[in-house]
């Protein structure tokens, strides 16, 4: 069990967001968590794959082709 669980604070903190971000993610069920009693945490996982789920790739150049 070496995976690491972050807060909501946390995960706002790495995406660089507000709290009420991962929060709404967690309510739309569009980020894995887990309920320890009371509290959510998110594993590190979740948060790298939510990143790459989303991450917009640059389209390849179409330098020397003609129009």
């Amino acid at each position: 069990m070496n995976e690491r669980y972050l807060s909501v604070d946390q995960v706002a903190e790495v995406l660089g967001t507000t709290v009420r971000f991962p929060r709404r993610l967690i309510e739309e069920r569009r980020i894995t968590y887990v309920k320890v009693g009371r509290h959510v945490r998110i594993p590190e996982s979740a948060v790298r794959e939510f990143i790459d789920a989303h991450t917009v790739r640059p389209r390849r150049s179409n330098l020397g082709r003609a129009a």
